[in-house]
């Protein structure tokens, strides 16, 4: 384990009627505690996954891929400064990582490129093959598997929109070896039950203020994909 806790300062907010600062779980919960090598963020979009995600990634030192910034017709200030009213423990000081989005993965896989132009031999890190060569779902696992043998803090959010549901297998599995191994740790918000059924996991509900751990029997996405296979034409009838 690396990261051990993170504790929400929500005394100290700048604002409680701006995004994110009006976030009702982010004003309630007090610290969050990593206690799993693999844990979970889940909940409804807006619930505030993402937001602690890229907060720990920036308490963290770990850099988020971003693309060119585009004029926005509305401004919020306080949109990129919710990391500052955070804190993190760590378990036996710093240790690097990643932060994984498939939104900006392909401007690392494009910058990639260019490194490997100038510089040859970059791409050995990854596969030995160019990420933009590969389907998105292939290279975002060639990534995966390359990245995660490193020691370090790996943050992700939503990888399986990237997948399928064989790669998604494959991640698991990917997670349970890297895991088991005690030189990685993650922390993962996701809509995926084939994900949320990682060994020895700790999933932390965003549906409920202030958050809270949830076994994997209990969480709506087992329930629904449970339900739905039995029956899908009960869920096209809106029953």
């Amino acid at each position: 384990m690396h990261l051990k806790e993170v504790t929400l300062l929500s005394e100290q907010y700048p604002t409680r009627d701006h995004y994110p600062f009006n976030i009702l779980l982010l004003q309630k919960t007090r610290s969050i505690q990593f206690s799993s090598p693999v844990t979970f963020f889940i909940g409804e979009n807006g619930s505030g996954k993402t937001t602690l995600l890229e907060a720990l990634a920036r308490q963290c030192n770990i850099h988020i891929w971003s693309g060119i910034e585009r004029t926005r017709s509305v401004i919020n200030p306080y949109e990129q400064t919710f990391f500052l009213y955070t804190r993190v423990k760590w378990a036996n000081g710093i240790v690097p990582g990643s932060f994984f989005s498939s939104q900006i993965f392909r401007n690392f896989a494009q910058l990639l490129d260019e490194w490997e132009a100038d510089n040859p031999g970059q791409i050995d890190y990854f596969g030995g093959k160019s990420l933009l060569t590969q389907s998105h779902g292939q290279s975002v696992m060639s990534f995966f598997k390359a990245r995660y043998r490193i020691k370090g803090l790996y943050l992700l959010d939503e990888p399986e929109t990237a997948l399928s549901p064989r790669s998604q297998l494959e991640l698991l599995r990917l997670l349970d070896e890297m895991s088991a191994l005690g030189h990685a740790q993650f922390i993962i918000a996701t809509h995926s039950p084939i994900l949320l059924a990682c060994p020895k996991s700790a999933i932390y509900s965003f549906d409920h203020t202030p958050v809270k751990t949830i076994r994997y029997e209990d969480t709506e996405h087992y329930s629904i994909y449970k339900n739905f296979m039995k029956n899908p034409r009960r869920y096209l009838k809106g029953e």
